[in-house]
């Protein structure tokens, strides 16, 4: 997609190819599932209607770059300098600091609070220029900054969950480093290891290519819940493009 830029010399540990890690039966994609593409449907065209604003805002981040001092966008200010700090680390270090300084540079606030709507994904400078946002708002932004930072886009992923405790869907940034898939969560500082995910069933996953659904959504791993009401625990079911506003 045109909006990811051409590649940054800084770049993180990346996984074997996608091809060895299939032959040997298990997907490159976060978790180890497999998935198919979807060619259509509600949640395919809101992440269309976001890539097209992140192809705005990727000529107003370059220009912004090439010179600061004209630059009329707070945001972007704002926004390079994560980017800035995170280029200063290598490996886990640069992934922990974008996942730290977007966490605070956000304050959490539903889509109905802020927009009067249900399930509103803004671009990052938007999100930055309003200081708040929910779960896939913090995602898109960790997205773009750790492509700006120098991550390959073949090592970044946007994830949407299923958490089988709240009975809601949540939106996560992913990224792959060294052969592993960490979780960038805007309800955790600390980054997470997919495999040690619990109490979620994944459910979609977006890359450069497009939408994609997991094939499989096995519940991880959920741990005993005497008093969680059978209703939420062995809920299937998703509305794509949907995401709880609580996030």
């Amino acid at each position: 997609m045109a909006w990811f830029g051409p590649a940054a010399d800084l770049a993180a540990g990346t996984l074997d190819s996608r091809e060895s890690t299939e032959l040997a039966g298990r997907s490159a994609e976060p978790f180890g599932l497999f998935v198919s593409t979807l060619s259509a449907g509600a949640l395919r065209e809101k992440w269309l209607g976001v890539e097209r604003k992140l192809d705005d805002e990727r000529v107003q981040l370059a220009l912004c770059e090439g010179d600061r001092d004209r630059c009329v966008s707070p945001a972007a200010l704002q926004f390079l300098a994560i980017v800035d700090n995170a280029r200063g680390r290598e490996g886990r270090a640069r992934l922990g600091e974008i996942n730290r300084a977007i966490n605070l540079a956000i304050r959490s606030m539903s889509d109905l609070a802020q927009y009067g709507s249900i399930d509103v994904w803004s671009s990052p400078l938007v999100t930055f220029a309003n200081g708040a946002g929910d779960c896939e708002d913090y995602a898109i932004a960790k997205l773009v900054a750790l492509r700006q930072a120098g991550i390959s886009p073949d090592d970044l992923r946007i994830v949407i969950m299923r958490d089988t405790i709240r009975g809601e869907d949540h939106a996560v940034t992913a990224a792959r480093l060294d052969g592993q898939w960490l979780t960038l969560d805007n309800r955790h500082m600390a980054m997470i290891e997919d495999a040690h995910i619990r109490n979620y069933r994944p459910l979609f996953v977006i890359d450069q290519a497009g939408v994609m659904q997991y094939v499989d959504t096995p519940l991880l791993a959920i741990a005993p819940q005497p008093d969680l009401a059978p209703s939420i625990a062995l809920t299937l079911a998703v509305q794509p493009g949907l995401i709880s506003s609580s996030n």
